[in-house]
C-alpha cells in the first residue's frame, strides 16, 4: 500500500471550530486579547494548518503527530495539541529541536507589545510554521510583513503553510542576523529566536522611532530606536509608549529599552556563533534558592562574561531579587550593555556576543 499523504484525512470542521474557540478564550483570559484586531486575527488565523505535523517528547527521543494519521484518536490528539496554548516542536534534526511554533499567549503578549500601526513595516526573524506571520498579514497585509529564516526547508514549509491559508508575505531564506537590507526600512523588527545579543545591523534598517522586540537571555527586550544615547525608553520615549516615526529621515544608530516583566524561552537564533555552543557556568556553591531561581538565572545570563556566580548572588540580593522589568538594553556607537535601574547607573554589563546557558538548564 502507499503511503497516506497528509491530507487524506482531514479534521472535521466543527472540531476545528471548537478547538480554535477553546484556544481564544484561554488566551483572553491572560489579557492578551484585549486590543480587538488582535484577537480578530487569531479568530481568523488557522493554527493547524500551519502544524500539518509536530513531535511530543517521550523516553529516548520524540513522537511525530500528523493530520494525515490513519488512526482517529491519534488525529483528534493531533488537532488538540494545535490549538492547545503551548509550543510545539515543528522540525528535529538528529535528535534536536531546530524549530517551533510558539506558545500562542505569548506570541499575543509581544504582537500587543510590538505596538503596530496601520501601515507599518514588519521584520520577522524566524520564520518558524508561518504562524506569527499569517498573524501579522492579518493585521497589516501580506505586502508588509516579511518573514526571514536561515534553513530553506523551513522557508519553503512556512511559505506553503502560509499560501494553504491564503497569506503571502515576502518569505525570504536568509541570515536573520543581517535582516533584510533589501525590504527595509522597516517600523517594526520581531525576532522569534533567542539572541545571544542584539544584531546592530538591524538598526540601520529601522526608521527612527521604530521598535524591536526579541527574546534575550529568557526575557524579551523592548528597544525602540533613536538618534542618540538615551534618547529612548526611561530617558527619553517610553519604550513600551513611543509612536514609530514614519518619516524617512536619518536610519537608526542607537536603540534602548527595557525587558519585559515575562519569561521567554525560544529556538536559538541559528547561524550566530556561539548561539548554539554556548559557554556553560559551574553554578557549585550557590544556594539552592538561587540557583533554581528563575529571576537570577535571567541576571546571570544577562551579566554572562561580567560577573561570576557569587557576584551575582551578591547583587541580586542586594538589589532585593529584581524583577525583569528593572532591566535594559542599551545600543550605540557599535558597543551594546545590560543594565539594572539606569542604563548610565553604577550597574552596567557589556552584552556577551556569544551568550550563556547554564548547567542544569
Amino acid at each position: 500500500m502507499g503511503a497516506h499523504r497528509e491530507d487524506v484525512y482531514g479534521p472535521d470542521e466543527a472540531d476545528v471550530a471548537d478547538a480554535r474557540a477553546g484556544l481564544i478564550r484561554e488566551i483572553a483570559l491572560t489579557g492578551a486579547l484585549d486590543d480587538p484586531a488582535w484577537r480578530a486575527a487569531f479568530e481568523a488565523v488557522p493554527r493547524h494548518l500551519f502544524v500539518p505535523y509536530y513531535f511530543v517528547g517521550r523516553p529516548g527521543g520524540y513522537d511525530r503527530l500528523w493530520c494525515g494519521d490513519p488512526d482517529p484518536a491519534r488525529r483528534r490528539r493531533w488537532l488538540r495539541g494545535a490549538y492547545a496554548d503551548g509550543p510545539l516542536a515543528t522540525r528535529v534534526r538528529d535528535g534536536e529541536l531546530i524549530s517551533s511554533s510558539s506558545q500562542p499567549s505569548l506570541m499575543a503578549r509581544m504582537l500587543v507589545e510590538l505596538d503596530v500601526r496601520d501601515g507599518d513595516r514588519v521584520l520577522e526573524i524566524g520564520a518558524g510554521s508561518g504562524y506569527n506571520a499569517a498573524l501579522l498579514c492579518h493585521r497589516l497585509g501580506d505586502a508588509l510583513v516579511t518573514t526571514v529564516d536561515v534553513d530553506p526547508e523551513i522557508t519553503e514549509s512556512a511559505r506553503g503553510h502560509l499560501a494553504t491559508a491564503g497569506y503571502r508575505p515576502a518569505v525570504i531564506t536568509g541570515d536573520g542576523a543581517r535582516g533584510c537590507p533589501e525590504r527595509a526600512p522597516f517600523d517594526r523588527i520581531i525576532a522569534t529566536c533567542t539572541l545571544p545579543s542584539v544584531p546592530t545591523s538591524w538598526l540601520a534598517q529601522c526608521r527612527p522611532g521604530a521598535r524591536i522586540l526579541a527574546p534575550l537571555a529568557t526575557g524579551l527586550i523592548s528597544l525602540v530606536v533613536g538618534g542618540g544615547p538615551h534618547g529612548n525608553g526611561p530617558h527619553g520615549n517610553s519604550a513600551h509608549g513611543g509612536g514609530g516615526g514614519r518619516g524617512e529621515g536619518e536610519r537608526g544608530t542607537c536603540a534602548e529599552g527595557h525587558f519585559l516583566n515575562t519569561a521567554a524561552y525560544f529556538v536559538p537564533l541559528r547561524g550566530v556563533p556561539g548561539s548554539r555552543a554556548l559557554a556553560r557556568r559551574p553554578l557549585g556553591g550557590l544556594p539552592r534558592r538561587a540557583s533554581e531561581n528563575e529571576l537570577f538565572r535571567f541576571l546571570l545570563t544577562l551579566t554572562a562574561g561580567s560577573l561570576d556566580p557569587h557576584e551575582a548572588l551578591s547583587l541580586w540580593e542586594r538589589e532585593r531579587r529584581p524583577e525583569r522589568d528593572r532591566f535594559g538594553v542599551t545600543l550605540t556607537g557599535g558597543r551594546q550593555w545590560a543594565w539594572l535601574d539606569d542604563p548610565a547607573g553604577p550597574y552596567v554589563w557589556p552584552l556577551s556576543p556569544g551568550g550563556v546557558s547554564l548547567d542544569g538548564s
